[in-house]
């Protein structure tokens, strides 16, 4: 009796799984989509003309253009977005020398105690520290950006799809949401009116919503002036950047591609080593004739 009703139960389980599957079937088959403004209006991430010299198997870090992407970083990004991974230690990575590492560190202000009264209180960066946060918390942090908290940059690249590109997109793909129309010829303040940015909102097609608190931080040519000269473009200083963030977010990229070579070559000559084992070791073992 007790199997008996066990079974029962079971099937009464089955049939509503399957019932409810049917059911989903049924109205995901009969139901008209609505298209969304993001799925008609956003678009794909681009790589700059040229691309990145880091790109590809056989990429390479472009150390002047790191040192200019750090350059935008701190003239631009830094009034509102942290590099809390990221130490001033580590610009030595970029052919910075000591000397250089230590000045640049002691450009930035930190956190500190004050050895006198123990109060808390504001001192020079040492090498060792980290890049500071300009809020000193989320609350000031979202005051003074409409409630949107910048998020933290030294990961970015690496917490969106296709990240140096997602970066360098968003930086030079701000539009007038009044006259932006798509590659299908659809104007996306015709078809989504009620989508338009709101009282403190940018129109930008690479990002998720397509609406962005972040108002556009790089705007016109010259806003930062190179040290190495280069034409301070729009397009140049987003790629800058970009390459730059890429480098916070995997400083080891470079060396983990160049390992993978290392790696290769060493399995390609394991494979012909263990070939030539088993030629040796079954050269004196004959195959049987069949009769």
């Amino acid at each position: 009796m007790i199997r008996l009703i066990g079974i029962l139960v079971g099937l009464g389980f089955a049939f509503v799984v399957l019932l409810t599957f049917a059911i989903g079937f049924y109205t995901w088959s009969t139901e008209e989509s609505t298209e969304t403004a993001e799925h008609a209006f956003h678009q794909e991430a681009i790589a700059p003309d040229g691309g990145f010299a880091f790109d590809g198997p056989l990429g390479n870090w472009d150390i002047a253009q790191l040192q200019r992407g750090y350059q935008v970083y701190k003239e631009v990004c830094a009034a509102c977005h942290s590099l809390n991974y990221v130490a001033f230690r580590n610009l030595g990575d970029l052919a910075y020398s000591e000397a250089q590492v230590k000045a640049e560190a002691e450009s930035w202000m930190v956190p500190g105690i004050n050895p006198d009264t123990g109060e808390a209180a504001m001192r020079a960066a040492t090498p060792v520290d980290y890049f500071p946060s300009p809020y000193p918390n989320a609350v000031a942090a979202a005051a003074a950006n409409n409630n949107a908290i910048p998020p933290d940059l030294s990961l970015m690249t690496k917490a969106r799809p296709n990240g140096s590109n997602y970066v360098y997109s968003l930086l030079t793909g701000y539009d007038d949401a009044a006259t932006y129309t798509n590659e299908d010829g659809h104007r996306f303040a015709e078809q989504f009116p009620d989508s338009m940015p709101g009282t403190g909102l940018y129109f930008n097609p690479y990002f998720a919503n397509l609406n962005i608190a972040m108002a556009p931080p790089l705007t016109t040519a010259g806003q930062v002036t190179y040290a190495d000269g280069t034409e301070a473009t729009v397009d140049q200083m987003s790629a800058d950047v970009a390459a730059f963030l890429t480098w916070t977010a995997e400083p080891k990229m470079i060396a983990r591609k160049q390992t993978g070579w290392w790696v290769l070559a060493f399995t390609l000559f394991a494979t012909i080593l263990a070939w030539f084992a088993k030629k040796q070791v079954w050269a004196a073992v004959k195959p049987k004739r069949e009769d």
